[in-house]
């Protein structure tokens, strides 16, 4: 991995992120949570060392910028990944996998291979850690902001366990690690709606 491309995708994406006002739960700690897990499943999953340099690429630029538009915004993400880049003369065939990296962290999107499940479970980790509960409410709260609403509970607990009912880790290290959580998370969401 040629870290110091790594180091200039950092400071790019730092850059851009840096200004986003609110964004409680998209910063730049968001890029580097996911680019760190990223290589946590890399080294347990046995991906060849020739794609760890992508997937950590495609992990920083993954959120990069939410200002042109708040939702849908995968494909807007590649492109200026794409275009910074080419700028810095990085190979063309790498450029692509990139690009389809950062598509694949789409919610609704299947896995194609073990390099996009590796990105997607590392995109929503944070979701399932001991601090999930206070990830959710920096979600929330930017939802809130981004759209001009004010999102009630139980309404957000309603989603919030849809949500985690509906997720499929796809990677077998996030089954191991992180699915006893991610159902201790769900039952007591589970508790705060019937109470």
């Amino acid at each position: 991995m040629n870290e110091n491309i790594i180091a200039w995708v950092k400071k790019y994406v730092n850059m851009m992120m840096w200004p986003l006002e609110n964004h409680y739960y998209h910063q730049y700690e968001h890029a580097l949570d996911v680019a760190n897990r990223t290589l946590e499943l890399w080294k347990k999953e046995w991906i060849d060392d020739e794609n760890l340099e992508i997937l950590v690429i495609a992990a920083l630029f993954h959120d990069i910028w939410f200002i042109i538009q708040y939702e849908n915004n995968e494909y807007i993400w590649a492109t200026i990944a794409k275009n910074y880049l080419k700028s810095i003369f990085y190979p063309e065939a790498k450029i692509q996998l990139i690009e389809k990296l950062i598509i694949a962290t789409i919610p609704t999107r299947k896995s194609e291979n073990l390099l996009e499940s590796i990105i997607k479970d590392a995109d929503t980790d944070n979701l399932w850690r001991d601090d999930f509960f206070e990830k959710w409410e920096r979600l929330k709260k930017e939802i809130e902001c981004m759209k001009k609403i004010k999102i009630l509970d139980p309404d957000w607990t309603h989603y919030s366990i849809n949500f985690l009912r509906e997720h499929k880790f796809v990677t077998k290290t996030s089954v191991i690690e992180r699915q006893a959580k991610k159902e201790e998370n769900l039952k007591t969401l589970e508790e705060k709606i019937k109470q």
